[in-house]
């Protein structure tokens, strides 16, 4: 998969609208299935509920996109929330509302207003990671190496996810693709070229926006 942004955690918020009670719940999904199972969670939690409305987008270009009015009348909830989560460029999330109706109806504008703030205000509050491809390294130092090495590194953008200590030490090291050439030179100049250097895996990872 290409690079793609996503929320940081799954995320629940409720807020009251003219007396409806709306519950708008946000999850990290890989697969169709995974989205369907989210749906079918809340609704069972949820049974007593007037509407459980959902949308989900799926794939790092929006390949597969669904949305459903759960009763509302057409186009006033589903198609708004996932018309939001690819207006916020969110992928691999499923967004379920759940409305108790409150008595008072709000009309379409106001339905639709409803569902898209849910869905809005819940990734403001849950927050964004870009999904990128990554590497995983193993760098291991001899121990006098390792206070320069540790604080060089604190100002680069390579995350440290692992440290072992042996005779030597070796730090599991995540990189994203784009700075690997940057990272291995960093490495070398950083060690004086005596760093062992080793991939050991390719990855698909979380990390912050660049702001």
């Amino acid at each position: 998969m290409e690079n793609y942004i996503t929320i940081k955690e799954d995320f629940e918020t409720e807020e009251l609208i003219n007396k409806s009670r709306f519950i708008t719940y946000l999850f990290k999904v890989e697969n169709e299935e995974e989205a369907k199972g989210r749906i079918a969670e809340i609704k069972a939690l949820h049974k007593t509920a007037n509407h459980n409305c959902s949308a989900y987008t799926i794939g790092d270009q929006h390949q597969i996109q669904k949305a459903n009015d759960d009763g509302e009348p057409s186009g006033t909830a589903g198609v708004p929330m996932l018309e939001t989560l690819k207006k916020e460029d969110i992928h691999n999330v499923v967004a379920i509302v759940t409305r108790y109706f409150g008595g008072i109806k709000l009309g379409t504008g106001g339905l639709i207003r409803a569902y898209q703030s849910g869905v809005t205000e819940a990734i403001k509050a849950a927050g964004k990671v870009r999904i990128q491809n990554a590497i995983l390294y193993e760098v291991t130092l001899n121990y006098d190496q390792t206070g320069r090495f540790e604080y060089d590194i604190a100002d680069q953008p390579y995350e440290i996810v692992d440290q072992v200590y042996t005779d030597k030490v070796t730090y599991s090291i995540h990189v994203t693709a784009e700075d690997v050439a940057s990272f291995e030179s960093f490495v070398s100049e950083t060690t004086q070229g005596q760093g062992q250097i080793k991939k050991e895996a390719e990855l698909m990872l979380p990390f912050p926006l660049s702001i």
